[in-house]
């Protein structure tokens, strides 16, 4: 077979011969040739032959087996999964064995930190290495037509059409093992789409459409390269202003034919146009009578089949399908509607874990169900066998300072990971990890995105999403690479001992949807009296509001509880938390953070 040499930029390190790695792969493949581009080492790449002799790494995928079949058997595939990878070592050749794109892929970013973080490619085992968690989402809110508009969503529109930007938040999805992209608006398709039989639905012309085509071609396949999937997601029933207008209907809620009709071909239409969008999604939430309760669950699901579900079947291709459960009211309903769509693929089903603040306890206290908070075993009971359920671990308590703490992490998914669930959905509703305005522009600024800010965020995340057995030491070591040996430990035990803070504030002071409590700035939200929707009250929680306050855990003692307890004389079990215990545990970590912060020598600490 002949041979095709790439030469790359030689980087040496003392560990790896002088000779040239040599990477025998199928070079024409488009996410080896992205995943080769990362490696940070001199490598020649060359197709498959079989001088074992002459080569260090061979990449082996199941369909070219046949080619080293002397050597590797079908039977030392088996374990892998989707998603997973091995490593077989034969002399001085290491074999990466995978099933799928997505794991040649994860297994070459272990090769390629193996590199960065100095250590010998000879001492990688031989092992197997399979995703904990089948789907690690980032819900991504977009600021064209988004659920919230402000300033603050506004100001991200040039950069969330920039390529550039894409390309760099994709690359950090890849290194920390996300491999979904659910892309959120209140209505998508007239950014997307001229539609055949509705064209004044948008107003853009021509030249303005082939931009607009462009962009999202470009995202779904610089995407697909990296083996992630991408959804588009809104919210139900909503057009855009131009539709309204132009066809006398409302922008919201407007349960018309024309409107269902209009739907229904947007959604073909955009699946059709874009072959390489994985999938569709939509909620039951907000505009399908959330405010005026106008649709019960059942005509909630109707108008879902009538529209999204028909679009599917009416494309030329299969696509997955994301049905949120928010204020699905009727888990049957929903039931129902999946059993008649006999879709393709297994649907997402997105619960909200604690509604709106995720980083609160791990216990599941409440989901977004029908404004009732209430849990409803019904979405996982029995056993579903075309869904399964993802969790939704919202942000909307911490967008300015770092967070970083893998042991809530580790415990939420060994507390939460059933038979039914797959994956988990990390985002905000009102964030986008796009521009960063919290920060200054100075000469310490290393990082131009705010997702790049909260670089430790995402890793533990993702990477623990796809093995919660990765070890402190992984997130030690790349601390360590950002500032400065040494550094990694006391500042990981920095990170948990004030990433707590946020937690506890969340799982003692219970709150539901987003404006309800802001824990970064000690706020929380009460109903007004004349609107009924929720309005700030004070610039802090005052010390009224937070001793008149129910706890969203259930192993939390609110405040008058815990007081009548003391006067009662009553036993508080020992697994129930005060509010005293509670209030020293904070104190005592505080004190152990500034501490260790004070103890640095800041001169010496890269501020990146």
């Amino acid at each position: 077979m002949k041979s095709i040499l790439i030469i790359v930029a030689f980087l040496y390190l003392p560990f790896i011969s002088l000779s040239q790695l040599q990477i025998l792969c199928d070079s024409k493949d488009v996410s080896v040739q992205y995943g080769l581009s990362r490696l940070t080492i001199q490598k020649t790449v060359s197709s498959f032959n079989s001088d074992l002799n002459a080569s260090d790494l061979i990449l082996l995928s199941e369909k070219d087996l046949l080619v080293f079949n002397n050597i590797i058997s079908s039977s030392d595939f088996e374990p892998i999964k989707a998603q997973g990878y091995r490593f077989l070592k034969n002399n001085k050749t290491l074999f990466l064995l995978y099933k799928d794109p997505v794991g040649m892929l994860y297994g070459l970013q272990q090769i390629n930190e193996s590199i960065t973080h100095r250590i010998p490619i000879s001492s990688i085992e031989n092992n197997v290495i399979n995703p904990h968690l089948i789907h690690r989402i980032i819900k991504y809110n977009l600021p064209w037509s988004p659920y919230r508009n402000s300033d603050a969503t506004t100001l991200h529109d040039s950069t969330c059409r920039d390529l550039h930007y894409w390309e760099k938040f994709l690359d950090m999805m890849v290194d920390n093992r996300f491999n979904v992209l659910s892309l959120w608006n209140i209505h998508p398709f007239s950014f997307m789409i001229k539609s055949t039989s509705f064209p004044l639905a948008n107003d853009y012309d021509e030249t303005q459409m082939k931009a607009w085509r462009s962009f999202w071609s470009s995202l779904f396949h610089m995407a697909k390269v990296r083996g992630i999937e991408t959804y588009i997601i809104n919210w139900n029933i909503a057009v855009s202003p131009q539709f309204a207008k132009a066809y006398h209907v409302k922008e919201y809620n407007d349960q018309s034919d024309i409107v269902k009709q209009y739907t229904r071909e947007s959604v073909t239409q955009v699946i059709n146009e874009y072959p390489e969008l994985t999938g569709i999604g939509v909620t039951l939430a907000d505009w399908m009578g959330t405010f005026d309760s106008s649709m019960s669950p059942q005509q909630r699901e109707d108008w879902i089949e009538d529209s999204f579900v028909k679009g599917m079947k009416a494309a030329n291709r299969p696509a997955k399908f994301i049905h949120r459960s928010v204020l699905a009211g009727d888990p049957m309903a929903m039931r129902n509607l999946i059993d008649k769509a006999e879709l393709k693929d297994n649907t997402l089903v997105e619960v909200k874990f604690n509604w709106s603040h995720g980083y609160s306890t791990p216990t599941l206290a409440i989901t977004h169900d029908y404004h009732s908070g209430k849990l409803d075993d019904r979405f996982w009971s029995p056993r579903p066998t075309n869904y399964d359920i993802q969790w939704m671990i919202r942000n909307e308590d911490f967008f300015i300072l770092r967070w970083g703490q893998p042991d809530f992490i580790r415990e939420h998914i060994k507390t939460n990971v059933h038979d039914y669930v797959n994956g988990y959905f990390i985002g905000s509703e009102g964030n986008i990890p796009a521009v960063d305005y919290s920060s200054k522009d100075i000469p310490e600024k290393t990082w131009q995105y705010a997702f790049e800010k909260q670089w430790l965020f995402y890793s533990m995340w993702g990477r623990l999403l796809y093995d919660p057995s990765t070890p402190d030491s992984y997130f030690e070591s790349i601390i360590d690479l950002r500032y400065g040996q040494r550094m990694g430990y006391p500042l990981l035990k920095a990170y948990k001992l004030s990433s707590n803070m946020p937690l506890r504030l969340a799982s003692f002071h219970r709150s539901t949807w987003d404006y309800t409590l802001y824990s970064e700035g000690f706020i929380e939200a009460e109903p007004s009296n004349t609107t009924g929707f929720f309005d700030r009250t004070s610039p802090f929680i005052s010390i009224d509001e937070f001793i008149q306050h129910e706890t969203l855990d259930p192993r939390m003692i609110s405040i008058p509880d815990y007081v009548n307890k003391i006067i009662r004389k009553d036993k508080i079990k020992d697994s129930m938390t005060t509010p005293l215990e509670l209030a020293n545990a904070s104190e005592q970590d505080s004190k152990a953070a500034l501490k260790l912060f004070s103890s640095w020598n800041k001169n010496n600490v890269n501020k990146n």
